[in-house]
């Protein structure tokens, strides 16, 4: 259930409220003053009921899933952090210091979910809104780039290896006996692999992935016939995946290259380093002169940069109230030239013709379009972006939204520090005077 309203702050005559004992000039503490915290108490309210026990409070679960992005922490981490410091305490809406646990770890992915991606797109579009008219420019850059899902390489191997290992599972958990379980021959082929690229073991190698297929699909087979009726019910999904998994040739299109994250597609992204990526790709556009993040976007298919830019503009126009008219990208969205009022400005030849001013404006743009990928790569390094640790296409999306989020954050904390400097500055100044 929704957790009750709470009282108003009382000064207690032992002990000072947290909030006269941080520093007020602390960045956290600034950015709590400045987030309007009802917004989300107002919208996120409705996916709770008046039954049950009651629920975290709205502002403290919002909190800790910042404060997450905002510091690279994993989930154990920021929970474990904020028993710790009094700052994360205060941005989290405490008034006195606590010494127990927030929540269990785990409840930030059940929060998660209970918001959706609903909520991940307006908790980015209330710290894009801080912003002000900086968020409101009408022209806007806009880029792809690949989320990574928490998977180690795919292979035939690997992917025969955990089918069988889940039959054995789910004949242990059933009390079924196998009629013959092939411990001794998933070890020897397993063996086989090693060194596969060597010239006089290539062949034993891909007789041993031959091997293992055929054994995984035996033991599917066996399972099929002496698993019960509701027990069946319940693994058909997960047996048609096995078979799926087990058909599928090198060049098929729609590859399974993982079972607990069957929705991951393999992108190639021309990488000199990295020529394959496993995980979805990821669309982020923030204005063009002050760099705040207007929209993300995670897909679900690896489709064409182009097919991208309607989702992307639609919820940009949603952040900013109001449509931009001119969308700058890289010559990997060549074929789109206006999308429902936005023009779609690509790197070319100018035409003849084109008058010397023009020219040097257009060039400037383009450059400009390059700021967007040291921002993706601060996205990536500095808020958690370069891997997905959450499930599925909602994960995906919840991910790159809160990372860029947390960009828009950092960025206000950094604008709010620049002005304070200044303002230092100029009364050092005037006492010198």
């Amino acid at each position: 259930m929704k957790s009750k309203e709470r009282a108003a702050a009382q000064f207690s005559f032992l002990m000072a409220t947290l909030a006269d004992q941080c520093d007020p000039r602390q960045k956290l503490v600034r950015l709590s003053k400045a987030i309007p915290w009802e917004t989300f108490e107002e919208a996120f309210t409705e996916h709770y009921s008046d039954l049950g026990r009651p629920a975290k409070p709205i502002r403290l679960m919002v909190g800790l899933l910042l404060l997450k992005q905002l510091e690279n922490l994993s989930d154990e981490a920021v929970v474990e952090r904020w028993v710790q410091n009094p700052y994360y305490q205060l941005f989290c809406g405490m008034d006195q210091f606590q010494w127990d646990l927030p929540c269990d770890p785990s409840d930030l992915v059940y929060f998660g979910k209970r918001i959706g991606d609903e909520g991940a797109t307006l908790i980015l579009a209330v710290t894009a809104q801080m912003h002000g008219k900086r968020a409101q420019e009408p022209e806007i850059v806009v880029d792809t780039t690949v989320q990574e899902k928490n998977i180690t390489h795919p292979s035939d191997t690997k992917l025969a290896r955990k089918i069988i290992q889940r039959c054995w599972k789910l004949a242990k958990q059933q009390g079924l006996k196998l009629r013959r379980r092939y411990c001794k021959e998933v070890r020897q082929h397993l063996m086989a692999q090693r060194w596969c690229k060597h010239p006089r073991r290539n062949k034993a190698a891909r007789k041993g992935v031959r091997k293992l297929k055929t054994i995984a699909g035996r033991l599917i087979r066996e399972l099929e016939r002496k698993l019960p009726a509701d027990a069946m019910a319940g693994q058909r999904e997960n047996f048609a995946l096995y078979q799926r998994v087990l058909r599928q040739k090198t060049k098929d299109k729609d590859k399974i290259y993982w079972l607990h994250e069957p929705g991951v597609y393999c992108i190639a992204k021309g990488k000199e380093h990295k020529k394959y990526e496993f995980g979805s790709k990821a669309s982020v556009a923030m204005t063009k002169t002050h760099g705040v993040i207007v929209a993300a976007s995670a897909h679900e298919e690896n489709i064409y940069d182009g097919h991208t830019l309607p989702e992307v503009l639609d919820l940009a126009e949603a952040v900013m109230a109001g449509r931009p008219s001119k969308a700058i990208v890289d010559r990997g969205y060549r074929g789109r030239k206006n999308i429902d009022g936005t023009d779609i400005l690509v790197p070319q030849r100018p035409p003849a013709g084109q008058s010397r001013s023009t020219k040097e404006k257009m060039r400037k743009r383009f450059r400009r379009r390059a700021a967007i990928e040291p921002v993706i790569s601060h996205l990536k390094h500095d808020y958690r972006l370069v891997r997905c640790f959450l499930k599925g296409h909602l994960g995906d999306a919840i991910n790159l939204k809160l990372a860029a989020a947390a960009w828009n954050l950092n960025k206000w904390m950094r604008e709010v520090l620049f002005v304070l400097i200044q303002s230092l500055r100029i009364q050092l100044t005037t006492l010198r005077n």
